[in-house]
């Protein structure tokens, strides 16, 4: 927008020192009632018409990957964020906008272009956030979670041994946790498992028997209620007095 408005201001300059050479006046009269220098007014008057200024090439540090930038815009890459990823796999050290300034000017692009290849396609998804889809796996991130168990088998292996764990969990299947102990060995949660089956007796135990400790727990949150209530004066002896008032 600046450079446009510049060369109107200096088109319009243009169209007054002609304007005056044609009335007859001299250069130097031109060049004081405009404020331009005569050089400038006799380079204009000469000229065969407005001389437009050439753009002034400054090199790149993305020069060096040029080639490399026209096949892949060829093939349909207008991103410059991607493209971007791209070339700092190939030893690239500069940053996203020097990429995408070098495309806008080896390309001409227009604004909505500009716009469109100035977003990232996709919202980067956290750690835990990936991690809650693959173990929950919506229909509407299934093109996310494809792409990512295809470049990475490892993390395909964790996730489905993870949710191997939830369903043996969830549906108390005792048959399903010998073989599972076995496969999740070779997956990134093996010391997951080996801590597990250190206390494998407490973990069957609760897969078999409909008791847990939720009631404890409960109570103990209870307890701690009572004497933060107290803001750290209690004892033991006014804390017990409490405890057995309030039941």
């Amino acid at each position: 927008m600046q450079i446009l408005q510049h060369r109107e201001r200096r088109h319009s300059r243009y169209e007054q020192v002609m304007e005056l050479a044609r009335q007859g006046t001299a250069t130097k009269k031109i060049a004081r009632a405009l404020g331009i220098d005569r050089r400038t007014v006799r380079r204009w008057i000469y000229s065969e018409g407005f001389p437009e200024r050439k753009a002034v090439y400054r090199s790149s540090s993305v020069d060096a990957h040029a080639s490399y930038l026209d096949l892949r815009w060829q093939q349909g890459c207008h991103n410059a964020t991607q493209l971007w990823r791209e070339l700092k796999e190939l030893n690239f050290r500069g940053q996203v906008n020097i990429v995408r300034r070098w495309l806008r000017r080896r390309y001409g692009l227009r604004s909505e272009e500009r716009e469109h290849i100035a977003k990232p396609p996709l919202t980067r998804a956290s750690p835990r956030h990936t991690a809650w889809l693959m173990l929950t796996e919506p229909a509407s991130a299934s093109a996310y979670l494809e792409e990512l168990y295809r470049q990475s088998p490892q993390i395909a292996a964790a996730a489905n041994a993870a949710r191997e764990f939830v369903r043996i969990i969830r549906n108390r299947d005792v048959t399903a946790w010998h073989n599972w102990t076995l496969t999740v060995k070779t997956t990134s949660l093996a010391n997951f498992a080996a801590h597990l089956v250190r206390d494998q007796d407490a973990v069957l135990a609760a897969l078999r028997l409909p008791w847990n400790n939720g009631p404890v727990e409960g109570h103990v949150h209870r307890l701690k209620l009572i004497k933060r209530q107290m803001y750290g004066r209690a004892n033991f002896d006014l804390l017990r007095l409490r405890v057995l008032n309030a039941t």
